[in-house]
């Protein structure tokens, strides 16, 4: 039976409602922000000393070149190359016969200039086995299976390692992007979720090292690497505004917000960093840089530190992430913006290389449904037994 919308309807009615009273309220929420944003008297260097003191449960930013900056997009080179990589899975099914996941990597290189021409590839990886099935921990005493969430974590770091082998088959002396989609920041990792080999393995041996191939392979071309987060959520910014607004000379938010009376902070808080940025940048700009300050970027990332800025492209804003080697070199930083820019400009508001590798990653429900009669219809011809569950034979049975 599919949704009945009719008696999802006036839910919605009141949703909609209640969104549209509380209009004015952000609007003056988000007036404050532009307002603290653009205050000339702010000492940035006592705020940036003020962040770095201060202990909040909120993410913020480390601040790089200032708060309310915006920068013009460059001139892009006459020849240049954008590569990309975006995956899918097909997850664990505890309902199948067999155990095993399958991950497609869509890989797309984009060649621009004189001699213009495109390749578009897909590669998938069936795993099964025990010793693919999961992370163990060097003493072999523990293991964590690879299955839901940590399945998608290991489905970026292939991604990344796809992307760092395009990147070494690139011609020396050129001009490229490497592109991701989503965040630089595996946050599946963060906090206390997976044992720490879980960490070790997928980030330090595998996510991290991956960045530093590409990263060794400017020595003899210019390749900047950034990944790409359409319509971000984040309020990264706007909690350094709320440090701004706050009276207090440093800040525990554990031990002064519950005593605290003012609450001058609370007055910027819900705002976006998107709806501030789409406020001020104008077409093609970016914003100032910032960095990360989550504690998984501040205990691993190293010489891969993560910075981000805003850009603002055909009325969306977008964050940009890179890595702390491509930030503080001008050139790469400029071609970022300048490439990623023009990728969006190309591809309707979005990078043309991510469209692209997406589309050649995408595994859709029939694809899916196939594999796993492929997997069936092979096991039954080698007479091998094929358990499956009740529940998956009645889901693909109709009884009324």
């Amino acid at each position: 039976m599919s949704l009945d919308l009719t008696k999802v309807a006036a839910q919605v009615g009141s949703m909609v409602a209640r969104l549209k009273a509380s209009g004015e309220q952000r609007q003056r929420r988000l007036q404050k922000a532009l307002d603290t944003l653009n205050n000339k008297s702010i000492d940035i260097e006592g705020l940036k000393n003020k962040i770095d003191s201060s202990q909040t449960t909120w993410l913020v930013p480390g601040l790089v070149d200032g708060l309310d900056l915006h920068y013009q997009p460059p001139p892009l080179p006459p020849e240049f190359t954008v590569i990309a990589t975006d995956g899918s899975n097909i997850d664990v099914d505890r309902h199948q016969s067999t155990r095993c996941y399958l991950i497609n990597i869509g890989a797309v290189v984009l060649d621009y200039g004189s001699n213009p021409q495109a390749l578009l590839d897909s590669s998938p990886a069936l795993y099964f086995g025990d010793e693919e099935m999961v992370i163990a921990a060097d003493d072999k005493g523990r293991a964590q299976p690879i299955e839901g969430a940590l399945l998608g974590i290991k489905r970026a770091v292939d991604e990344c390692h796809r992307l760092a082998e395009l990147a070494k088959e690139l011609p020396k002396d050129s001009s490229a992007l490497a592109l991701l989609d989503g965040s630089l920041i595996l946050w599946g990792l963060a906090g206390q979720t997976y044992p720490d080999f879980v960490t070790e393995a997928l980030l330090v041996k595998g996510f991290l090292r991956h960045l530093e191939e590409i990263k060794r392979l400017n020595a003899e071309r210019r390749l900047a690497l950034a990944s790409y987060i359409s319509f971000p959520r984040s309020t990264d910014v706007v909690n350094a505004l709320r440090v701004a607004l706050c009276p207090h000379e440093t800040i525990d938010t554990d031990k002064d917000c519950g005593e605290c009376t003012m609450r001058e902070c609370e007055a910027v808080a819900g705002v976006q960093d998107r709806e501030l940025f789409g406020s001020t940048l104008a077409e093609g700009e970016r914003s100032a840089l910032f960095s990360s300050q989550s504690k998984i970027v501040r205990d691993h990332y190293g010489g891969h530190w993560v910075y981000f800025f805003y850009l603002r492209v055909d009325g969306e804003i977008a964050r940009v992430e890179i890595p702390q080697w491509v930030a503080q070199d001008e050139t790469l930083l400029n071609l970022t913006h300048g490439l990623v820019l023009d990728q969006c400009r190309r591809g309707q508001g979005y990078p043309v290389a991510l469209a692209e590798a997406h589309e050649q990653a995408v595994v859709t429900g029939a694809d899916r449904e196939s594999f796993w009669q492929l997997v069936e219809t092979l096991l039954i011809g080698e007479h091998l037994p094929t358990p499956t569950s009740a529940k998956s034979f009645s889901k693909r049975t109709r009884w009324v």
